[in-house]
This record gives C-alpha cells, sequence and structure tokens, in this order.
C-alpha cells in the first residue's frame, strides 16, 4: 500500500474514523456487557480485586446451602423435640389418670371367734405373705405373770408404843424439917434442869408420904413430867416418849439453916444421884403383802378382753375383773397396759382396802390395815375375749407396715372390708368360700385387681415406644441430631468459624437416655410407685426441653450467620459492581457522540476526496 498516496486530509479523516470506530466498539461492548472492565487490560487493578470479591461471594454463597440444609436440620429436631414433650405430657396424664382412679376391687367377711391369721399373698405382695392375727395372742396369763397363784405373801405384824424416859427412888423415914429450912434437889427431864425445893410448910403438908411426896414433885414439875409412888417407890416420868426422852436426879440437900432439922436427904432416899432409863420409840404394825413379776412387754387389751382373777385382802375375797375400758382409764389411754408401773395403777383402782405398787417388773400388793390379821393372797389369772372385732382387725391392718399401700380395711356393718390396692389379683387365706373368716382356709377367697390401672400400664407402654420412633424419623438430608449425630456448619470460605450442633454428649435422645422403662401393670398399684414415675417424666421433660432450648439458641446463630453471610454476599458483589460495571446512560450517549462523529468525519472524508477529484477535473 506504501504505492498509494493519500493527502493529508485523507489520512486525518480516516484515522479519525478508525478512532472512533474503535470507541464505538468498546462503548457498544459495555452496553452489550453492562460491564465497563471486561478483561484486565480494561482496568487490571479493577478487574482483579472484582474479581477477588466475586470469587469470595461465590464461596460464600455456596455456605449458605450448607447453612440453610442445617436450618432445616435443626427444624426436623426440633420438630422431634416438640412431639417427643407432647408424647411426655400425655405419658404424665396417663399417669396422673392412674394415680386418681381408685376403682380397687372389694370383698366384706364375717368376723368369727376362730384363732389363727388371715394372710395375703398375690397383688402387691408378689411371692410373699403377711399375716394378720385374729386374736391377741400377747394377751396372756403368763404375760401378766398371773399364770399361776404366786408364793404365799407376808402376813403384816403388830406395832408396839413409844415409852418415856424414867428416873427412881425409894423413899426413907422422913423426918422433919426446921421453919428456916428447906429440902433442895434438881430433876433434869429431856435435857432440861428442874430445880425443886420444899420448905418446911410444904413438907409438912407431906407428911412424910411418899404419895404425897410424888404428887408435890408432880405440882412442881408442870407439864415437863410427872411422879408417882408405888409403895416408898417414887418413880419420875418425863412427859414426852421416843428415844430422846430421859429423866434424871441428882443428890438432895437440905438448905437454909438446918435448926431442929431430922430430915436428911438418906432420909428422903435422896443421898445418891439417879441416872434413870430413857425412853424408846413405838414400832408401827406392817401390812400384809404378796408380790408376783409381770412378763416385762407391753400389752393391747382388745375391746372384748377381760382379765379376771381374786385377791383376798384381809381374809376376805374379791374379784378383779380388768377390761379395756379400765385400761383407758387408768392407763395413758392408748388401750395398752405399757409396764408393770401402769398396772399396778390399774389394779389398785379395781381393790378394795388395798394398793399395789411396781418396782422394775415386781407388782406388790399391799393391804391398808396393819397387824397380823393383815394379809394378802392372789389367785391364777384367767384371760377371756382376746379375739379382735371389726374395728380392732381393721386398725391392726391398716398400722401394720407389710400391708399399707398394698390391702385397705374398713367396717362394713361389723364385716371386715378388705380393699386390694393392686392391679393384680390377691389372695386371701384365712376365709371361707362363704366369707367368714376361720382363720385356716386356703384357696378359697380371691380380691380382683384394678383392671383400669392395668389398662392404663399398655397406654403407657404405647406412648413410650413412640419416644424412639419420633427420635428416629427426626431426620433430614441424612442427618439425625436426636439419634446423637453431629451436625457441622461452616460460616466463612476459609473455614475458621463454624459451629458443632448435636445433643449432649452426642447421646440418642430416646426413652433409655430419658431413663423411661415399659411398665407392668403391678408397677401402677402404688400411688408412690406412681408419683415416682412421675418425677421420672419430670426430670425427662426438663431434659428435652433443655435440649430444646439448646438447638434453638444454636438455630438462632445459624440465622443469624445466613442472613450475616446473605449481607455480606450482596456487599461484596456490590463492592464488585462498583468497580466493573458501566453506566448504561452514560455509554448510550457516548456512543451517540460516536455516531455523531462517525457521521461527520465520513462527510469530511467526502469533502477530502471530492478536493482530490477537482484534480481529476483538469485532467480531462
Amino acid at each position: 500500500m506504501s504505492d498509494i498516496n493519500l493527502s493529508k486530509a485523507i489520512r486525518s479523516n480516516l484515522l479519525s474514523l478508525q478512532n472512533t470506530a474503535q470507541l464505538m466498539g468498546r462503548t457498544q461492548e459495555r452496553l452489550a456487557t453492562g460491564n465497563k472492565v471486561n478483561s484486565a487490560l480494561d482496568n487490571p487493578t479493577n478487574f482483579f480485586t472484582a474479581s477477588s470479591l466475586n470469587a469470595r461471594a461465590g464461596d460464600m454463597g455456596n455456605l449458605l446451602d450448607a447453612m440453610s440444609n442445617g436450618v432445616k436440620t435443626l427444624e426436623a429436631a426440633d420438630n422431634g423435640l416438640k412431639s417427643i414433650t407432647k408424647t411426655l405430657e400425655s405419658m404424665q396424664s396417663t399417669l396422673r389418670q392412674a394415680r386418681q382412679d381408685k376403682t380397687f376391687m372389694t370383698s366384706s367377711l364375717e368376723v368369727g371367734s376362730a384363732a389363727g391369721n388371715i394372710t395375703f399373698s398375690g397383688g402387691s405382695f408378689g411371692n410373699i405373705s403377711r399375716s394378720t392375727a385374729l386374736q391377741n395372742t400377747a394377751l396372756t396369763s403368763t404375760a401378766i405373770g398371773l399364770n399361776a397363784a404366786p408364793a404365799a405373801g407376808t402376813a403384816g405384824t403388830a406395832g408396839t408404843a413409844a415409852t418415856a424416859g424414867t428416873a427412881s427412888f425409894t423413899f426413907g423415914a422422913g423426918g422433919t424439917l426446921d421453919a428456916a429450912a428447906t429440902l433442895d434437889f434438881t430433876v433434869t427431864i429431856d435435857g432440861t434442869a428442874h430445880n425443886l425445893s420444899f420448905n418446911s410448910t410444904e413438907w409438912t403438908a407431906i407428911a412424910n408420904d411418899a404419895g404425897n411426896f410424888a404428887a408435890a414433885i408432880t405440882t412442881k414439875l408442870g407439864t415437863a413430867g410427872s411422879a408417882s409412888a408405888t409403895g416408898n417407890a417414887i418413880t419420875i416420868t418425863s412427859g414426852t416418849t421416843g428415844a430422846s426422852s430421859t429423866a434424871s436426879i441428882a443428890v438432895a440437900t437440905i438448905g437454909g439453916t438446918v435448926g431442929t432439922s431430922t430430915l436428911t436427904p438418906t432420909l428422903a432416899g435422896l443421898n445418891a444421884a439417879v441416872a434413870g432409863t430413857g425412853g424408846a420409840d413405838g414400832v408401827a404394825g406392817t401390812s400384809g403383802q404378796q408380790a408376783f413379776t409381770w412378763g416385762g412387754n407391753a400389752i393391747d387389751v382388745n375391746k372384748d378382753a377381760k382379765i379376771a382373777f381374786t385377791v383376798t385382802v384381809d381374809g376376805k375375797d374379791q374379784k378383779v375383773e380388768i377390761g379395756r375400758s379400765d385400761v383407758l382409764r387408768a392407763g395413758n389411754g392408748d388401750g395398752k397396759i405399757d409396764n408393770a408401773t401402769e398396772f399396778a395403777a390399774i389394779l389398785s383402782t379395781k381393790l378394795d382396802g388395798a394398793a399395789a405398787t411396781a418396782s422394775g417388773n415386781a407388782i406388790t400388793v399391799k393391804s391398808t390395815t396393819t397387824g397380823t390379821t393383815s394379809t394378802i393372797a392372789i389367785g391364777a389369772a384367767t384371760v377371756t375375749g382376746i379375739n379382735y372385732n371389726a374395728d380392732e382387725l381393721v386398725q391392726k391392718i391398716n398400722s401394720d407396715s407389710n400391708l399399707q399401700g398394698k390391702v385397705r380395711a374398713s367396717n362394713d356393718n361389723g364385716k371386715l372390708r378388705l380393699e386390694n390396692l393392686s392391679t393384680q389379683d390377691l389372695n386371701v387365706d384365712g376365709v371361707s368360700s362363704s366369707g367368714t373368716i376361720d382363720g385356716t382356709s386356703t384357696g378359697a377367697n380371691q380380691i380382683l385387681g384394678n383392671a383400669v390401672r392395668s389398662g392404663l400400664s399398655g397406654q403407657y407402654n404405647e406412648l413410650r415406644d413412640q419416644l424412639d420412633k419420633l427420635s428416629d424419623d427426626a431426620s433430614f438430608n441424612g442427618i439425625n441430631l436426636l439419634r446423637g449425630d453431629n451436625l457441622k456448619i461452616t460460616f466463612n470460605e476459609t473455614g475458621t468459624s463454624a459451629i458443632d450442633i448435636h445433643t449432649k454428649n452426642n447421646e440418642s435422645l430416646n426413652a433409655a437416655f430419658l431413663k423411661i422403662e415399659n411398665i407392668d401393670s403391678k408397677d401402677l398399684d402404688s400411688d408412690a410407685g406412681i408419683d415416682k414415675m412421675l418425677d421420672t417424666l419430670k426430670e425427662a421433660l426438663n431434659t428435652v426441653r433443655s435440649q430444646a432450648s439448646t438447638f434453638g439458641s444454636n438455630l438462632s446463630i445459624v440465622q443469624n450467620r445466613q442472613d450475616f453471610t446473605k449481607s455480606m454476599i450482596n456487599t461484596l458483589e456490590t463492592g464488585a459492581a462498583n468497580l466493573t460495571l458501566a453506566d448504561s446512560n452514560e455509554e448510550a450517549a457516548n456512543l451517540l457522540a460516536l455516531q455523531t462523529r462517525q457521521s461527520l468525519s465520513n462527510s469530511a472524508l467526502s469533502m477530502a476526496a471530492q478536493a482530490d477529484q477537482s484534480v481529476l477535473q483538469l485532467l480531462r
């Protein structure tokens, strides 16, 4: 082409058209693609930055799928937990219905007078049998201590009176006292000295007579003592009695002016001191008594029981009969003779002229009189009426810890009404086929079990089986969190942010983990057993609700992260678009401008060509 020479104007116009065509091609490409940067040649920095942002957005977009699957997996687990919760609540309702049901079967039995026992087996007792005695076998004459008449008792003894202290002397021949003389001596009674003095006038009145002298001494002693005479023997006696009662006499003296006195201490019989004899305490008489030994154990006295024996008090027989009413009045009100002390108190209320006391297990009966005619004799006891009546059998059965919760008794118009507190049939031995308690019959009487509770046990087991099925079916895309599977969800493209979702210790959330077992109908026999199962269900519900709360928290985390990832993808893609997207309005305006420029360039080129054509016209 170098052989062709174009004018400068044409070349300039051609170059302008080429540039315009190039710009129009680029503008048309931007309008067609919507990008102003379509390759690294357009803008290397923006191109590679946008590519990196789009690549990260794409990676995060891939993570959204995993998050979405994770959300659905959690929702599936939550569906399972909700259904398990409802099932557990239904199981609770079943147990509560069983607990409220009291349609226990009963049987009313005639109470006889037979010995032996009522024996229970089957029902809640299983292979163990429990018995209740029909008689008060503990109430015997041996237990009381009167199975035979006690050995002969001890008769009472007579008493003795207390004595007073005395001092004696022998009156002599006497004599006379001068008008100015006195006879003086001291008498000590009970430790107190009494100074006695007789003048001539008093002595003249005595007239040397022992009896008169004793009377004069008594007058001077007053209440402290007295004197008496037997012949010439004069005895001074203390006014008191007992071991502390004493009397003594000191040597007499002639006082004053002796003068014509002929009386001397010797003639008066008081020339020597008299020590005297002390008094003595009296001895009281004793009561007759007899003792026997209590058996040592507390004894229940049933309503019809009678303890009878004879007590002979001071030779007179007394018939003693002790019944339950006596025990209630004199005892502590529990219907039992608890010990020897209580029996002695009861016996005292039944005796006339005697009383009973106890020391340990020894009981002593004493007459209230004393002396040799005071005696006690006790005969052997007989015990009758020891069979329990209906009320007493009811009390015995209902208070027996081995029977409580298994069988219940009540009084049905004098009959013993037994209630089988079990879902199993209860065998009652000691009862005839006609329903009379005889204490010996076997296999003749049976009380059916509670059919309602038995049926509810089957419903409970059906619900329990659903727990495992619900747990097994709560899977999504092959992952079952309730079976202990682990769900890992990655949150960023580098894998540094993730969450592991699973049950506690990766345990399967099933009936075994919740400690819920299948039950037999007998497990619903007692309210206490049902209460324990209700406690287990309550714990299971708490476990399920706790796990649901944990999964709910995990779901919230995943959903929050899902929203975050979507926002990040949008941010990344928007950032990349800002670097590469073209402004359609701007590019359209550019294209229009370029089209105008192209048109003008074409016109200019045409004009330049016409200038060259003018030379051709000259050649023509």
